[in-house]
C-alpha cells in the first residue's frame, strides 16, 4: 500500500501540491488524472523519492520514506520499476543491453540467466525478435514495450507510469494500455499511472484519482469518476472549454 499524506510542495513560492492526500492499494492499477501542469509528474516523484515534500509524507507498506536516508532509500527504490515518457532508453545500447543494465549493475546472476530473463521480458511485450535492434530504429510504441520490459526486469511491486502513451496514436495508445494491464495481471504489481488519456485509461484502471489545484478531487471506480458530478470532473472528461478548469487559448 502507498499512502500519500497531506503532501504539500512550492517551486519558487507558487504551490503545486497543497496537502495531497490518496491511499493507493495493494495490486491495484491507479490512475492519476488532471490537466497539464497540476502537479501529476511532481506527485509521481515524491512517490519515487526524488523530491522531499515541503510537508507532508508517502508511506509505502508502513515506512515514511520521507524519514529515509541515502542507502535505505535506494533500497527502497529496489522495488520500484519506472516506465517514462519517452521510454529512457540508452541510444549506445541495443534493447536487449538496456533491458538487462539492471541485472547487470545490481545483481549477481550469471550471464546465462540475465540473457534468458531479458528474453522473457521481451517475450512479454511483444519484443522478442528486436533485442539487437537500437533505440533509434524502434518506433515510438516499440520504444514504450522496451522501457516496460525493462521496468519490469526485477520483477518490481510497484510500477510507475509516467505519461505511458504520450505521442502515440490512438491505436498504438489502446494497445499499451492493454499491455499494462497483461502484464499486471501476470506479474501481480502495483501500478500508479499518470494520464490525461481519459477515457481510454479508464479501460484499465481499478480506481481513478482527479488532481487538482493540488489536492486530489474525487477518488473512485472509473464508472464512478465517469458519473460524477463534480464541474471539475465533468469538464476533465468532455473536454469542455466552460468550467471551474482555465484553459489558455
Amino acid at each position: 500500500m502507498i499512502e500519500i499524506i497531506d503532501l504539500h510542495k512550492a517551486f519558487d513560492g507558487q504551490k503545486v501540491l497543497n496537502g495531497t492526500n490518496l491511499t493507493i492499494p495493494d495490486k491495484e492499477v491507479i490512475t492519476i488524472m488532471g490537466k497539464s501542469g497540476c502537479g501529476k509528474s511532481v506527485l509521481i516523484k515524491h512517490i519515487i523519492g526524488l523530491i522531499s515534500p515541503d510537508k507532508g509524507s508517502v508511506v509505502i507498506d508502513g515506512v515514511d520514506i520521507t524519514a529515509l536516508d541515502v542507502r535505505e532509500l535506494g533500497r527502497m527504490r529496489e522495488r520500484l520499476g519506472v516506465l517514462f515518457q519517452g521510454g529512457a532508453l540508452f541510444d549506445s545500447l541495443t534493447v536487449q543491453e538496456n533491458v538487462a543494465f539492471q541485472l547487470n549493475e545490481k545483481t549477481k546472476l550469471g550471464k546465462g540467466e540475465i540473457k534468458d530473463r531479458v528474453m522473457r521480458a521481451l517475450e512479454d511485450v511483444g519484443l522478442q525478435d528486436m533485442g539487437k535492434k537500437y533505440s533509434a530504429e524502434l518506433s515510438g510504441g516499440m520504444k514504450k514495450r522496451a522501457g516496460l520490459a525493462r521496468a519490469l526486469i526485477t520483477e518490481p511491486a510497484i510500477v510507475l507510469f509516467d505519461e505511458p502513451t504520450t505521442g502515440l496514436d490512438p491505436i498504438i495508445s489502446r494497445s499499451i494500455h492493454r499491455l499494462i494491464r497483461a502484464t499486471h495481471e501476470k506479474y501481480r504489481y502495483t501500478a500508479v499511472i499518470i494520464s490525461h488519456e481519459v477515457p481510454g485509461i479508464f479501460e484499465i484502471s481499478d480506481k481513478v484519482a482527479m488532481l487538482y489545484n493540488g489536492i486530489i478531487e474525487e477518488f473512485g471506480t472509473p464508472e464512478e469518476i465517469e458519473d460524477s458530478a463534480s464541474p471539475v470532473i465533468r469538464q476533465f472528461i468532455t473536454g469542455s472549454l466552460e468550467g471551474p478548469i482555465e484553459s489558455l487559448s
